[in-house]
This record gives structure tokens, C-alpha cells and sequence, in this order.
């Protein structure tokens, strides 16, 4: 990605689903007007989810998913199938791509099911147009007395192109409605124009050389966009920086695992938070993951915590998921629970057997991801919680790293 990319956890997720051979690869070559996917004749040919960050007009920035068959059969086929059920879990727009020349399908109604279950907004796509009847009204039809019966459709062909622009202005109408979240700010409504807000960023063994994370170039970004001043400063250096400040910081925001330092080093009148903290404010997860809190301080002996991050790194030696906050868990609760860990796209169907999910602040998932995890987590009971949340509790300074955010209400 360049450094003029937009992040893909803030694109427009269009997923393709359907049966094998109906057309999901061609439809999504035709209206990228790109050779994105394989296609052939041969039934089932994409075996794997394809994925491309690329820009689609009118909608904008999207990330494209090309799924396999969702009525994959055989050992493999199951596997195939189980991935495109974890697709479907961060897609913003399903576009249900149907043989029109077979009609639906009970996989095809399935897939319908779990669009309304995830709560996915649905285009059904009637493709092969061109080896089918049209209706008097062939870019608007429904399909009666189906699932699909209240579904946005239109009628396609990957073949001759024929109401792809009409596809790509639906798309951008679903765009259009999700757009909530890329106005909502990370920090900007907590602070005023010229404000002075300093951003502590640890460079340590885990720090990627010669760049910024995620959130702290988008905190960053944000603060520039509604006029304020960023200092960005190491921990080892905070306190000078602080000590020869002629004006009084607004906000010190600081990464969750020098919480410790920087309150020690910051005023008291001053307010702190983390990115951590903000990101879960951004993602919309504030207040479930506020809650489930209460679940550190039960801890007991051989509980299991679920230590969960939304991406995939290399493991250092001082590692905040594996190392840092097992030992800060163990400190404040005296107890000995077991500690497991998940990375990357990969998240636990069957979560019965933890007492609590530590969740990382989700700056590589995008929203949707992340409300569907939060979801499975509260249907099945279990509790989900933030990093920076808890690195604020076990340190004794909760109340104060959320003091800046007025919607926080902790239960």
C-alpha cells in the first residue's frame, strides 16, 4: 500500500457470492475491467478468496472479494465454504452473483439467510443475461416469490457488459449509506482548533522500522484535518519535552503499553488516552468492550482468556499480546489463568470455553469485522474487552484515560 492509500480497514467491502459457475469471477473481471480472477468453465475454478483494494467509480475506494462456490462439495469443498463464511463476516456489500439461466438455489437461499444474519446489505446479481429472456424492465427486475423477492436486483452479463453501470451506481449507493464511520472522528470532536496534542510512540524491539502504525498515522491525520498541533514524541523523552513546554498540552495520547510511564511522567490535570482506546471509540465497539471489563477482576485461577489481535505479526521476545499483558493479568488479579491467542482474519467460532476476549484496538479490521465479532461474543455470553482498556485498569488509571471521552460510561 502507498503512503496515499487509503487503509483497507476503511474501504467498502463488496463480497461475490454464489454457486460454482455461476459467473462470480467474470462478473467481477467485467466490472473491474481487470483480469482479477481465473475464470474458466470448469466449475469451482477459484478455490481461494481473492481480494484487491482499487478504486471503483462512483463508489470510491472498495475492496473487491471474489469467493469460491458456496456449494463446494467434498472435503476441501467444506473447507472452501467455511472461508467464504468468514468473508462474509467483514463484507460491507454482498452481490449475489446467480446463474440465470438455473434460477436460485438452495445454497443460493442459504446465502440469503446469512446475509440478513450478518446483517449485510445485498445486491443479487441475475447474471447471463444474454442467454436468458429479459423482462420489459430488465435493470430493475425481482425475482417473486423467493428470498430474493425484497432484494435490490438487476439483471447482468458478464459476457456482453450489459448493466454494469448500473450495477457500479448501486454499489456506490450502498457506498453512499455506509459512509457513518469514515466521518466519524478518531479524536478531532475532543479537542480544539490549535490545540497541542502530543502522541507518544514507543520505538522498541516491536516497533516497525522506519514507519508508523496504523492508528498512530491515522490519529495523526485526524488531528492535522481539524487544525490542531501534533508533537510526536518517545516515551524516554516525554517528560523533558513536557518540562520545557511553554503551553500546556490538551491531550497526551499515548501507545496502551507505556500507560505505566506516561502516567507517571504526565500532570494529573492533564488528559490522557490511548490509541487503543480511541480506535474502539472509531470502530464503534466503545461501550460493549467498556463492559466487558468487569470480567479481569473475576479472573480465577485456570480461567482461559482469549488474547485476540486483527493482525499478523512477527512475535518479539517483550510481545504485548503473548508477553506484556499476561504478566500485567497475572500482577493485578494474583490469579493463574491460561492464556490463548488468535491472529490476522482467523477469530473462534466456539468461544464457550473462555472466560473473557482481550481484543486489540482492530486497526487493520474494518468496522464490520469488528461488529461481527463483538456479536458472536455476545450471543454465545462471553464477555470482550480492549487492550488499552486493560492496561489502563491493571495500571490504576481507568477513570483517567477515559476522562476525555464523554460517552464513556463505565457499568
Amino acid at each position: 500500500m502507498s503512503m496515499n492509500d487509503a487503509p483497507s480497514s476503511v474501504r467498502l467491502h463488496i463480497g461475490f457470492f454464489g454457486c460454482r459457475n455461476a459467473g462470480k469471477s467474470s462478473l467481477v473481471n467485467a466490472l473491474t475491467s481487470q483480469q482479477m480472477s481465473v475464470v474458466s468453465d470448469v466449475p469451482g475454478t477459484t478455490t481461494d478468496p481473492v481480494s484487491k483494494s482499487m478504486e471503483i467509480l462512483p463508489a470510491g475506494p472498495v475492496v473487491i472479494i471474489d469467493t469460491p462456490g458456496f456449494d463446494d462439495e467434498g472435503g476441501l469443498g467444506a473447507l472452501r465454504v467455511r472461508r467464504t463464511r468468514q468473508i462474509l463476516k467483514r463484507t460491507d456489500l454482498a452481490v449475489l452473483v446467480v446463474d440465470g439461466t438455473k434460477g436460485l438455489s438452495t445454497a443460493d437461499e442459504e446465502l440469503i439467510r446469512l446475509f440478513q444474519e450478518q446483517e449485510t446489505d445485498c445486491i443479487l446479481a441475475w447474471n447471463k443475461s444474454d442467454l436468458i429472456a429479459l423482462s420489459s424492465d430488465p435493470g430493475s427486475a425481482l425475482i417473486p416469490g423467493s428470498a430474493a423477492a425484497s432484494i435490490r436486483s438487476v439483471r447482468v452479463s458478464a459476457l456482453t457488459g450489459e448493466n454494469m453501470d448500473l450495477l457500479r451506481e448501486m454499489i456506490a449507493q450502498a457506498a453512499g449509506k455506509r459512509s457513518r464511520m469514515s466521518e466519524r472522528p478518531l479524536v478531532g470532536d475532543l479537542i480544539s482548533p490549535l490545540d497541542l496534542v502530543i502522541l507518544v510512540i514507543p520505538i522498541d524491539e516491536s516497533a516497525p522500522k522506519g514507519r508508523l502504525i496504523l492508528p498512530q498515522q491515522q490519529v495523526l491525520r485526524d488531528l492535522l484535518d481539524h487544525g490542531a498541533q501534533a508533537l510526536c514524541v518517545r516515551e524516554k523523552e516525554l517528560f523533558s519535552v513536557i518540562s520545557g513546554l511553554k503551553t500546556k498540552p490538551a491531550l497526551v495520547i499515548t501507545d496502551s503499553q507505556a500507560f505505566g510511564h506516561v502516567a507517571k511522567t504526565v500532570p494529573e490535570e492533564i488528559p490522557m488516552t490511548s490509541f487503543s482506546i480511541l480506535m474502539a471509540r472509531y470502530k464503534g465497539a466503545l461501550q460493549m468492550q467498556l463492559k466487558g471489563l468487569s470480567a479481569i477482576q473475576s479472573i480465577q485461577d485456570g480461567d482461559r482468556i482469549l488474547i485476540a489481535e486483527g493482525c499478523t505479526h512477527h512475535r518479539q521476545c517483550g510481545d504485548i499480546g503473548t508477553v506484556k499483558l499476561p504478566a500485567w493479568i497475572r500482577s493485578y488479579t494474583g490469579k493463574e489463568p491460561v492464556f490463548e491467542t488468535s491472529s490476522g482474519l482467523t477469530f473462534p467460532e466456539d468461544l464457550d470455553r473462555y472466560k473473557v476476549i482481550i481484543h486489540c484496538g482492530s486497526c487493520m479490521l474494518n468496522e464490520k469485522e469488528v461488529a461481527s465479532r463483538n456479536r458472536h461474543a455476545a450471543s454465545m455470553g462471553i464477555p470482550i474487552t480492549n487492550y488499552g482498556m486493560v492496561i489502563a485498569l491493571v495500571h490504576g488509571i481507568l477513570d483517567r484515560a477515559l476522562r476525555i471521552i464523554p460517552e464513556a460510561k463505565l457499568q
